[in-house]
C-alpha cells in the first residue's frame, strides 16, 4: 500500500540527488525555516477546521500541531529543490547561449 511517505521518500532522494551537484546557501536556510513555520500554522488550521483530512492508515501518525509530519516534507522540497533546479538549468542555459 503507497502512504504518504513514500511519495515523500522519492522525491527526497530527488532533492539529495540535486544538493550533491549544488550546496544550500543561507537564504535556502532562512527560507526553509519560514516555510516550515507557515507549513506548521497553516496546517493546523485547515486540520483543525477540519478542511483537510488524512487517512490514519497512510500517515507515520507522527504530528505537529495536527499536521502530519509528511506534510512537512513538501516545504523541505520547495526550499531546496527549486533554488536547486534553478542553478543547474541556469548553468546549462548559459551555456547554450
Amino acid at each position: 500500500m503507497e502512504t504518504y511517505l513514500l511519495v515523500n521518500i522519492f522525491f527526497l532522494c530527488f532533492v539529495v540527488l540535486l544538493l550533491r551537484i549544488t550546496r544550500v546557501s543561507k537564504a535556502q536556510l532562512v527560507t526553509l525555516t519560514v516555510l516550515l513555520v507557515l507549513t506548521a500554522v497553516f496546517d493546523a488550521v485547515i486540520v483543525g477546521l477540519g478542511i483537510v483530512a488524512y487517512d490514519p492508515l497512510l500517515i507515520l501518525g507522527i504530528r505537529i500541531f495536527g499536521a502530519p509530519i509528511e506534510d512537512f516534507f513538501y516545504a523541505i522540497m520547495a526550499a531546496l529543490a527549486v533554488p536547486a533546479l534553478w542553478h543547474i538549468l541556469g548553468k546549462y542555459y548559459d551555456k547554450r547561449a
